[in-house]
């Protein structure tokens, strides 16, 4: 195994810079901080800007719903394959303990972090294609998971998230790496609002997002080192790929989950410290590429990711939306997209602009499905459609 030190040199730096009280002045001011209803949600000595963000998302309806969405593996029950509670969790610890090398700020980071996938379906991008396919089709416009968190904690729920963090979220994106990651400028949000509906309306627009601060940037690649170690424990616990080192040899950044989130870890505060940007050297940036490409051969990408979820998922996404959005369209006051999602919302301490069940039929739809956790979904599909065949899982004790 292979642990990577930061450099005597790196080393000697950050503990002079601390001694003399003079550590790289590159974290976002709290100062800074932009709300859509400035009057609320004040700042305090004990709860600056970014910590309400983070409260309002650790307590909203949805977040605790992170425990029973899929990662990656959606039909096995073990507690120890990731659910995506875990993932949110891990991508803020590790851009927490960078950050804090690089004297960024800590809470932004935490928020970004642990509100990054709200948005996300049942049966993880998956559901969030299926999902895409059906909204387009109904309602010429796209789904993706990242602009959808951003509608949940600023559109379905008005939160008053601050504009950096809803940016953060926003422009996470995990699929697309980057050897070098600079904030881009982002005043207000009537530019934010303009950029988020060109994202619907076209999802190559969503490729061209950039976090607006360090701590969104170093939330997005974080993401990445997060899950690609993990995914690879876990997809060995699902019995998908052999021994690790068997498979995967990709040099400077290790082989094993530890190493992984070690070397890039070191390797990016190496980079980074004291700049105006995050970076990877370019062999730890080359191997990271190659272990991500391996792991979408190898598992995401394979027969056994793939083909139980196009051919068990796939309908049953299709025919709950046909349903569901006849119930909406009919007024089916009986319906649990009524007494689960649309009058909560209207009910909520939160209150909206206009009431919720005058937004679009598909986009009530879309949004009541993509806040679904895995079991609550089967068992809406049961309850919709009793007697059909449902998913099942590959148990505790099967081989």
């Amino acid at each position: 195994m292979k642990y990577d030190s930061l450099s005597r040199e790196i080393t000697e730096r950050i503990e002079y810079d601390r001694i003399k009280g003079r550590r790289p002045s590159v974290g976002f001011d709290d100062g800074r901080a932009i709300r859509r209803s400035p009057m609320h949600d004040k700042p305090s000595v004990w709860r600056p800007p970014f910590v309400r963000d983070t409260d309002k998302i650790l307590h909203s309806a949805y977040y605790s719903r992170f425990a029973d969405k899929t990662q990656v593996f959606s039909f096995y029950k073990n507690d120890d394959i990731s659910r995506r509670a875990l993932h949110v969790q891990l991508v803020s610890r590790i851009a927490r303990t960078i950050g804090a090398v690089l004297n960024l700020n800590l809470d932004l980071i935490e928020a970004i972090a642990l509100g990054h996938d709200m948005g996300h379906t049942p049966f993880g991008h998956a559901g969030e294609k299926y999902l895409d396919e059906l909204y387009f089709e109904g309602a010429g416009r796209h789904f993706a998971h990242n602009i959808h968190s951003v509608r949940v904690l600023d559109g379905i729920y008005p939160y008053n998230i601050t504009l950096q963090t809803l940016n953060g979220i926003a422009s996470h994106n995990g699929e697309m790496e980057c050897e070098h990651y600079a904030p881009a400028p982002l005043e207000n949000f009537s530019e934010f609002d303009r950029i988020m509906e060109g994202c619907y309306k076209d999802t190559e627009n969503i490729k061209k997002l950039t976090p607006c601060t360090l701590e969104g940037c170093l939330v997005r690649i974080c993401d990445i080192i997060a899950y690609l170690g993990k995914d690879r424990q876990d997809a060995k616990k699902a019995g998908l790929i052999g021994r690790e080192e068997d498979v995967f040899d990709y040099g400077p950044i290790g082989q094993i989950n530890a190493e992984i989130i070690n070397n890039l870890s070191v390797n990016i505060i190496e980079n980074s410290y004291g700049k105006s940007y995050i970076r990877m050297s370019p062999d730890y940036f080359e191997a990271l590429r190659n272990a991500k490409r391996s792991n979408y051969r190898l598992i995401y990408l394979s027969d056994q990711v793939r083909l139980p979820q196009d051919e068990i998922i796939r309908p049953m996404f299709s025919r709950m939306y046909t349903k569901l959005l006849s119930d909406v369209k009919e007024g089916r006051r009986e319906s649990p997209v009524f007494r689960h999602h649309i009058t909560p919302i209207d009910k909520s301490f939160y209150r909206r602009e206009k009431p919720y069940i005058e937004e679009n039929p598909h986009t009530i739809v879309t949004d009541y499905m993509a806040s679904m956790t895995d079991d609550y979904f089967v068992d809406l599909f049961e309850y919709l459609f009793p007697g059909e065949k449902s998913i099942r899982y590959r148990g505790y004790f099967e081989d």
